[in-house]
């Protein structure tokens, strides 16, 4: 690997980890604590999604479907954050858990983050800079050779492989 490539694997490797290590935060409270699962605080967001922020077309599955089904899919919430944020600082399943990541930031932006049927073209993305700066690194992470550097995937494969060439050597 040549000096320019190895940066930009560290680059890739520092972006995954941080973004690992952000939902592994946001998931902590969620798993850990009950508020969000089990005490309305799901509920409240979607509450205050469908109140002033939801796209035109989210508000019938978020009043339909998510808010009837709260709890479960407060729980999906919760883990799922979990295993997203292990998943991208451990280096292992990045791919998938960025396309999952990806699929949940773009569910948020079209849930939360509507600007007004009145807007211009710009304030569509000015209003989803939280949720569109993560769906970017996600979109990254899910193409980007994501396994050059610190991951556990990356040391499991080189382990495998270690352990298949001292087992042809042994034959």
């Amino acid at each position: 690997m040549t000096l320019t490539a190895d940066r930009h694997a560290q680059a890739l490797a520092g972006l995954r980890i941080a973004v690992g290590v952000v939902f592994l935060i946001f998931a902590e409270y969620k798993v850990f604590g009950t508020q969000f699962t089990l005490g309305g605080g799901f509920q409240y967001w979607i509450d205050s999604f469908l109140a002033d922020g939801a796209y035109p077309f989210m508000v019938p599955a978020l009043r339909d479907f998510v808010l009837p089904h709260g709890t479960a899919i407060a729980f999906l919430v919760a883990y799922g954050e979990l295993a997203i944020g292990l998943a991208l600082a451990l280096g292992v399943l990045v791919r998938p858990a960025s396309a999952c990541g990806l699929v949940y930031m773009l569910l948020l932006l079209f849930a939360s983050n509507y600007p007004g049927h009145d807007a211009v073209f710009w304030q569509y993305f000015g209003a989803a800079l939280n949720h569109l700066v993560l769906a970017f690194c996600f979109a990254t992470l899910a193409f980007a050779r994501w396994d050059q550097t610190l991951s556990l995937g990356l040391y499991v494969r080189r382990l495998r492989a270690r352990k298949r060439g001292q087992a042809e050597v042994a034959q």
